[in-house]
């Protein structure tokens, strides 16, 4: 028995209690993950893109970040179907299509509302408070958006891990 109470090899120690939490949420984990770098990627392409419109051909805060989130829908829609849910993802790209857009509609309703609110119900109108307002409207719309992609979106449950995935060597009985 080892000093904490727990005896070597019964799972207590906190790597053993690391290898069962990762083993009983690894394709959450992988799927979150993935959904993150992608998301961040729109992220940027939404940023950039918004700022370009409104500083550089003087759109306005709401229509430019309309374009920009549009952009980056359709980016996240490409990496979200085709890497992060890859493994989940049915055959009737149609469905998964429409919902995608859908909940991405409210996504960017929610993110346009968040600018608006900034623009007209607190009167602020620099590219600062834009920035503030569009990263506030990106992370309760990001969450949003994740719920609805694992929900409803690409939902089909997976089989397994991907085969690129599988963190374990395979043995072949040599």
């Amino acid at each position: 028995m080892l000093a904490t109470g727990v005896r070597p090899g019964t799972g207590g120690s906190l790597g053993c209690v690391i290898r069962d939490f990762y083993a009983r949420f690894k394709v959450m984990i992988h799927e979150v993950t993935k959904f993150g770098i992608v998301g961040i990627l729109a992220f940027v392409i939404t940023i950039a893109v918004t700022n370009a419109l409104h500083s550089g051909a003087k759109m306005s805060p709401v229509m430019s970040t309309t374009i920009a989130t549009i952009i980056a829908t359709i980016f996240a829609f490409i990496g979200n179907r085709n890497w992060a849910f890859k493994h989940r993802r049915g055959e009737k790209l149609g469905r998964e299509g429409l919902l995608f857009l859908i909940f991405n509609g409210i996504g960017l309703l929610i993110q346009v509302g968040v600018v608006f609110i900034a623009q007209h119900g607190f009167g602020q109108h620099g590219t600062l408070a834009l920035n503030v307002a569009l990263i506030v409207g990106v992370g309760i719309a990001t969450l949003f958006r994740l719920y609805c992609y694992h929900r409803w979106v690409f939902n089909a449950a997976p089989a397994g891990p991907p085969a690129a995935e599988q963190l374990e060597p395979e043995t072949t009985g040599f």
